[in-house]
């Protein structure tokens, strides 16, 4: 008996709000495909390539997995709590986000599956992909229905569901490569993952977080969200998508400068005049500074492509986006939201630090990749050293979420 009630006890905590459920999915799910990716690494450089060959090129899959299962399952965890709380509307139940975290968990498992050569590769990427967009509908659909309730007066709520839907536009373009084999959509899939989805949602969240944050910790800071910043950050970002897909390399200098200097700008004046600040505020200042700094190696590659039609800088400004951008503020965000909605001190603490410094480690690391001879072996480093920061971080934070709060509240 007591074998059965622990086990229902402990999923009913972990679904007890939708933060919970959705940060343990996206915990488990950011060390399952770094895994992978490590261990493909690996034995693509040092093993002979051993290591199972997934039916579709690895690269491509890194990109999929990471854009549209690891990284949205911590989103959806973000913006199902918060949405209501933006626009004063009752807190979403169980029944509204359970299926987000089933279809996001499931379709992830059944996807890295296929990646380590289980059964029949093909049949299980398509059913990933299905229980994926499954999800990721429904979520969707939750946090649209509560934006038209609220009349789409919250702009930021509007950008972030705005860029859901792009989501869903890529997930079905990686439905049709799978089902029709055609290199396009998935190329089309990734770039829209990249600057249709994950950049919009970072960065409307940190307009709207980040200086709320600061204001909470800090005396006399005056919070400031100028929002011509997040009106303009729209139309930059899509041509910079545009540009991509159509290969326009030596034109993406028109939306990468502004969009450097306009972050640059953001950072300048969110960053506080005081000498001192709690970690728990600072990381999430060093891991916002990676945008601008993506940007200004994006305008470099291409201004140097159309001088030149080389890519000097490779794969690097898009890892200095992923891992420095993304990966720092993943770290940094959870930690402050699971923090505060576990009724623990608003504090960094050594878990979340150590994971904070091994990211910029490893942006650092996958950025020098790009140029050395040896490139395969240092991404394999990258990823491992991934997998260090991250293994204490999503072991510490995985006992937080399957067990109550720490004051004993709901939630």
């Amino acid at each position: 008996m007591n074998t059965v009630t622990l086990p229902a006890s402990t999923l009913r905590i972990i679904a007890a709000a939708p933060h919970r459920l959705m940060f343990f999915i996206g915990a488990t799910n950011v060390l399952l495909a770094m895994l992978w990716w490590a261990w493909w690494l690996v034995g693509a450089r040092w093993l002979g390539g051993t290591s199972a060959q997934p039916p579709l090129p690895a690269g491509w899959m890194h990109a999929i997995v990471m854009q549209y299962q690891v990284l949205p399952a911590f989103m959806f965890g973000f913006l199902l709590t918060v949405f209501p709380r933006w626009m004063a509307l009752p807190p979403l139940r169980r029944e509204h986000y359970v299926p987000v975290g089933i279809g996001m968990f499931g379709g992830q498992l059944i996807t890295l599956a296929a990646l380590a050569g289980l059964a029949d590769p093909e049949t299980l990427l398509k059913l990933g992909a299905v229980l994926t967009t499954a999800g990721w509908l429904i979520g969707t659909v939750w946090l649209v229905r509560l934006v038209t309730q609220e009349g789409g007066r919250t702009w930021h709520a509007v950008s972030c569901a705005f860029a859901l839907g792009f989501g869903l536009l890529g997930l079905m373009l990686y439905l049709a490569f799978l089902f029709l084999s055609d290199p396009r959509a998935v190329f089309a899939a990734i770039k829209l993952g990249t600057f249709a989805v994950l950049l919009p949602i970072y960065y409307t969240v940190c307009h709207r977080m980040i200086p709320f944050f600061a204001g909470s910790a800090l005396r006399n800071y005056q919070p400031t969200r100028p929002m011509w910043t997040l009106a303009l950050f729209w139309p930059l970002t899509l041509i910079h998508l545009w540009l991509e897909l159509r290969h326009g390399y030596a034109w993406l200098w028109i939306a990468d400068v502004p969009m450097a200097a306009m972050t640059g700008w953001l950072l300048w004046r969110w960053w506080p005049r005081q000498a001192h600040m709690p970690a728990l505020l600072r990381v999430l200042f060093v891991g916002f500074a990676w945008l601008p700094i993506a940007f200004v190696l994006y305008a470099i590659q291409s201004v140097q492509f159309a001088a030149s039609s080389e890519f000097i800088l490779g794969r690097a400004p898009a890892h200095a986006l992923f891992i420095g951008f993304f990966g720092s503020l993943l770290v940094a965000m959870v930690t402050r939201v699971t923090q505060g909605h576990s009724g623990r001190p608003l504090v960094l603490g050594k878990v979340a630090a150590f994971a904070f410094i091994c990211i910029q480690l490893v942006a650092l690391t996958r950025i020098v990749a790009e140029l050395v001879p040896d490139s395969l072996a240092v991404q394999a480093i990258a990823a491992i050293g991934w997998l260090v920061a991250f293994v204490p971080w999503v072991l510490r934070s995985s006992w937080i979420y399957v067990t109550p709060r720490a004051d004993g509240a709901h939630g």
